[in-house]
């Protein structure tokens, strides 16, 4: 592997003006790390790469690198572009396994994060680090967010997220699972039990609806539901998949995975106006999976979907399309439930939180980022704005002092 790794280092020019760099949305410093991993400082380059991104570990695994730094190496005009993403996840690698990390003394000031995600995550490691006190909140029984319950295993091995939470309780950040903060405990609660600053990252956990006839038949399931446990459900033979976004790919390949002898992803748009990567859809391909196009769902039944044709001669026709089981994945909204039970927190339309570009919400010493303030979006993005967020709620704490 080692040697692999060289090679594909070896690889990059070395450009007096890089791309990939600027094209990270969290500005790795790529041309340092294969230098620094070139020369024998795999340390340095693995150290480097944790400071600027605590999640370096996980985005070299699950970021679209095709879009971002690997799309934008300039290789790619004649070649094949440096394999970004397998370096950095060997020196992450690495570095996660054999870095030692000490509590740093406690600074005075605690902060609560609601929602353990890679949003939440990341912001806590930075803080941590600062010296705050930091506890976490989550409803689940283990940390992860969507990187645990999103996330297929063939994507990434969740055994890394493990790895995380004994850096997490070395940094000596709190971790109060099976907890749903706007539920029993709210957020006066948290700022009446000496909280300085409040964080929220809950993601986006509430699948959208087709809204048509049949949605709520057995056999239905949506798909963000469905990754998070796929062994308990019975799919059968035929599974049709509705969406063509990259939680789609996901559930479609997880199902073939797991013993679905057909899996077919059925989508009201033409190839090439699907949402996914190519990465994702390619990669989906290669499982098997079939793609129907130009097919809108009007209704489900016991049997299957009828839907309408959106294109060519049979445009406006229905078709009926058998099948055992419906996966949905047309997007996900945030769960509302810190809203309902808290003052002072402004959404948008399509419920979202509304901050400032430093991640202030609307309510004072309250703040946000991630997918519950964006939208689905990637890790790398979420980890992006939570360093923003760390330098605002920083400063916030110290004008409260």
């Amino acid at each position: 592997m080692n040697q692999h790794v060289i090679r594909l280092a070896k690889s990059c020019l070395d450009c007096h003006d890089p791309s990939c760099r600027p094209g990270c949305p969290i500005n790795t410093p790529i041309p340092e790390m294969i230098s620094l991993f070139l020369d024998g400082e795999i340390k340095k380059a693995g150290q480097m790469l944790f400071e600027n991104n605590p999640l370096s570990l996980i985005c070299s695994l699950v970021c679209p690198h095709d879009k971002h730094c690997e799309g934008n190496c300039v290789l790619n005009k004649k070649l094949s572009p440096v394999s970004i993403g397998e370096i950095e996840n060997y020196i992450s690698s690495r570095y996660m396994n054999d870095v030692k990390f000490e509590k740093p003394a406690y600074n005075g000031n605690d902060i609560a994060i609601i929602g353990s995600g890679p949003a939440g995550i990341a912001l806590a490691i930075i803080m941590a680090l600062r010296g705050y006190g930091v506890t976490m909140y989550d409803g689940y029984d283990k940390i992860g967010g969507v990187l645990r319950y999103g996330i297929p295993d063939f994507r990434m091995d969740k055994k890394i997220l493990d790895q995380i939470v004994e850096k997490l309780v070395t940094l000596g950040v709190t971790i109060r699972p099976n907890t749903i903060i706007g539920k029993n405990i709210n957020l006066c609660d948290l700022q009446r039990d000496g909280f300085k600053a409040i964080f929220i990252g809950t993601g986006v956990w509430s699948p959208k609806k087709l809204g048509i006839k049949g949605e709520s038949l057995g056999h239905v399931h949506f798909a963000i539901d469905y990754l998070k446990n796929p062994t308990v459900y019975n799919l059968g033979k035929k599974v049709t998949v509705l969406g063509a976004g990259n939680v789609a790919m996901d559930v479609a390949r997880t199902a073939i995975k797991n013993g679905a002898e057909e899996v077919r992803i059925m989508y009201r748009r033409g190839k090439n106006d699907m949402p996914a990567d190519y990465h994702e859809i390619q990669s989906a391909k290669i499982d098997g999976i079939k793609f129907d196009f130009y097919k809108s769902p009007l209704e489900i039944t016991k049997e299957g979907i009828k839907f309408e044709y959106m294109n060519g001669d049979e445009k406006g026709k229905e078709g009926f399309e058998n099948t055992n089981s419906i996966l949905i994945a047309i997007s996900q909204n945030p769960r509302d439930i810190i809203v309902k039970n808290n003052t002072q927190i402004d959404t948008n339309k399509q419920g979202l939180l509304i901050t400032d570009e430093f991640g202030h919400t609307t309510r004072k010493g309250v703040f946000a980022s991630g997918d519950v303030v964006t939208g689905a979006r990637t890790v790398v993005e979420a980890v992006a704005f939570s360093k923003i967020v760390a330098e605002s709620m920083e400063k916030y704490i110290k004008t409260i002092d």
